[in-house]
């Protein structure tokens, strides 16, 4: 059966589920997937969803693909001294996958920047690698990012990098759109100076100009930085209807909007999907943040999922007993279309499941029906807006409709 096509339940899928009374199979031997994101910081709360939801999908298939065993392997790519993700340590990760011969899946990273470290590391190796989360759009698309990009990553010439999220050169211009929608006439962007926030905030600047908003300022952040109220300051100064922070809770997007309600800034702050979990607004505080905080996503919230999307959250709610982050769904299906590829590669060894990953077509998923292109790019293009409300999100609408 082809499987990595499939439009059929998981245990078939994975073939391997046994009923009362079965004798296990001798394993014919193990294949490991690992898995290498933020664990150690406040992205931690993001990222152990996104485990679960991992281990919820082998779990599903009982552990064995057609006799092999699938073992998991989580592994952390932040340090305590960053506390974030860190370039060394990702290093480090893809290093010891690659060197590992049991290992034939590579599930990360969560920051776009940490893949621009590991997947020039795993292409030599032939190991696939399926982001959950990664948005720049230069790690895969020709001329939207750096004049080396995409081609520094695939030092083989072979395309080896897949992800299942939209990437930001559609999320910057849902975002500037919805603001055009919202009554912005005059925006102040920021950026964390990383890849993904640079990136998203230049898309974000190029089509709010396109739409006739006026960009009166444009700067990078400390994001180290301890408050923001010189920053408010200047930004009350150029009294802007929107201030728009591309970035993520780590390089303090909550903070920021604290600071912003605090030094009496009164119009719309809106931010990517890099702010779209429960720590944002922690940080940030409710009461500063309600009612005026806008945020974008690569997909649907979990409440929003339908199909195969709502069975998984109400697995997801037997198993952890509490509703799954955003990206949880993410890790659930970027595990899926492994395991799938998996059970329809010819062999089973990279070569084999790389060639089945890369060939996965009208994928009948959580997401909904989606392909890889040629670059490993999603053929789905959801994008939706949320709101904070009563301290928690609150789906508003899908964009782009």
């Amino acid at each position: 059966m082809k499987i990595g096509y499939l439009a059929i339940p998981v245990a078939v899928v994975c073939g391997s589920l046994m009923t009362a009374g079965q004798v296990a199979q001798a394993p014919v031997g193990t294949l490991k997937i690992v898995s290498s994101l933020p664990r150690t910081g406040s992205a931690n709360a993001q990222t152990n969803t996104i485990v679960n939801g991992i281990r919820l999908a082998i779990d599903e298939c009982g552990g064995q693909i057609d006799g092999w065993k699938i073992e998991y392997q989580d592994m952390d790519d932040a340090s305590p001294q960053r506390g974030n993700w860190d370039p060394t340590v990702e290093a480090q990760n893809a290093n010891s996958a690659a060197k590992d011969k049991s290992c034939v899946a590579y599930i990360g990273t969560f920051n776009s920047g940490a893949a621009k470290v590991a997947m020039p590391i795993l292409n030599r190796a032939g190991l696939v690698m399926v982001s959950p989360a990664n948005t720049y759009p230069g790690l895969t698309k020709p001329g939207q990012g750096e004049a080396n990009e995409p081609a520094v990553y695939r030092p083989t010439g072979k395309v080896n990098y897949f992800r299942i999220v939209p990437t930001d050169d559609l999320q910057g211009v849902y975002a500037a759109n919805w603001a055009k929608e919202l009554g912005v006439t005059k925006v102040f962007i920021l950026n964390d100076r990383e890849l993904y926030g640079k990136g998203i905030s230049g898309v974000f600047r190029k089509q709010a100009e396109k739409l006739g908003i006026e960009i009166v300022g444009f700067e990078e952040i400390d994001s180290k930085a301890a408050n923001y109220r010189s920053l408010v300051t200047k930004v009350k100064a150029k009294n802007p209807d929107l201030v728009y922070f591309a970035g993520t809770t780590q390089t303090n997007g909550g903070q920021i909007g604290k600071d912003l309600r605090s030094g009496g800034f009164e119009g719309m702050y809106m931010v990517p999907d890099g702010c779209f979990e429960r720590a944002f607004i922690e940080a940030g505080g409710a009461e500063n943040l309600n009612g005026r905080t806008y945020v974008t996503f690569g997909g649907l919230p979990p409440e929003k999922l339908t199909g195969k999307g709502a069975e998984f959250c109400s697995s997801y709610r037997s198993k952890f007993g509490a509703d799954p982050e955003a990206y949880a769904v993410y890790g659930y299906e970027a595990a899926r279309v492994i395991l799938a590829g998996i059970a329809n590669a010819k062999t089973k060894d990279r070569a084999g499941i790389l060639a089945a990953v890369a060939a996965t077509t009208d994928f009948d998923g959580v997401l909904g029906k989606w392909s890889f292109d040629a670059d490993g790019d999603t053929s789905s293009q959801v994008m939706s807006g949320q709101i904070v409300r009563g301290g928690e999100f609150e789906f508003v609408k899908v964009l782009g409709k």
